[in-house]
């Protein structure tokens, strides 16, 4: 381990493993960087993979209030200069921060595994409100219960009758992961509601230079194929991948039909810029 110095004096602790160029993995919301091992371990025979806790989480410093994107970029571009890596991966709200920090930070490759960002709508929110009602009164089974559901509207179990999901989600929680996101569903909910307010067409984004992979599962929320479509059209160095029998956790399970894609981009010459977009 070692520790990598905040813009604002704050102590990030960075983990890495392998030999070769650098990746830095931003983590999705609900979870620590625990989840994400075995997809360093499986990168590590050909590259040096960086994780790090965001902030407020285990070994993280505390987030400050407000929440903002501008907190999480700087603590990225400060593992950034201190590695040297110009590689990305973000999953999830990770992906949205990755995808915000491209815009303003010196990348090279960006892959983004079910980024979750909004374009003209696209991400699921209507469920927000009553998950955030939940969590205030102190009824995280139920907030999860509404979450779970509601970002992920195309699971069976999100049809089933509410009590019965509920029920489940009080046996999760019970669960070491399932303890981690309820404790951590506050600042899931506060991050949800930060990707909505930076809703917007997918050319909000088309600064981004870096090259870029956009990656979903095949068995995951629908929403994110044509998200990443949008994307591709926007963006003047992207190109799209679903990836089959693979869900929201693929990149966590780490394999090879995801890792393989991953390393073959990291590893690949950088495509010249596109001059304009179809």
């Amino acid at each position: 381990m070692e520790q990598v110095r905040a813009r604002d004096g704050a102590t990030i602790v960075l983990h890495s493993t392998g030999t070769g160029p650098g990746i830095v993995v931003v983590h999705g919301g609900g979870t620590t960087i625990d989840v994400y091992r075995r997809l360093a371990r499986a990168l590590a025979d050909r590259f040096t993979v960086h994780l790090y806790n965001r902030r407020g989480r285990a070994d993280a410093p505390p987030r400050s209030m407000p929440y903002t994107v501008d907190q999480e970029v700087d603590d990225l571009a400060a593992v950034l200069e201190h590695t040297g890596a110009g590689n990305v991966i973000g999953h999830s709200s990770g992906g949205f921060l990755a995808l915000e920090a491209a815009l303003r930070l010196p990348i090279d490759r960006l892959a983004l595994y079910d980024a979750a960002i909004s374009i003209d709508g696209s991400f699921p929110s209507a469920w927000l409100p009553s998950a955030r009602t939940a969590a205030q009164a102190g009824d995280t089974a139920r907030a999860l219960a509404i979450t779970t559901a509601g970002i992920n509207p195309h699971m069976a179990a999100g049809r089933l009758p509410f009590g019965v999901r509920t029920a489940i989600i009080r046996a999760f929680l019970r669960t070491p992961i399932g303890r981690t996101m309820g404790e951590l569903l506050p600042s899931t909910l506060d991050e949800t509601a930060l990707i909505l307010a930076h809703d917007g067409p997918a050319t909000r984004w088309a600064g981004v230079t870096a090259e870029v992979l956009l990656a979903c599962g095949a068995d995951g929320p629908p929403h994110y194929v044509d998200q990443n479509a949008a994307l591709a059209r926007a963006l003047p160095r992207a190109r799209t991948l679903t990836v089959a029998r693979s869900g929201h956790d693929a990149i966590n399970r780490a394999h090879p039909r995801i890792t393989d894609p991953l390393a073959d981009f990291f590893a690949a010459p950088v495509t010249p810029e596109r001059t304009s977009h179809s």
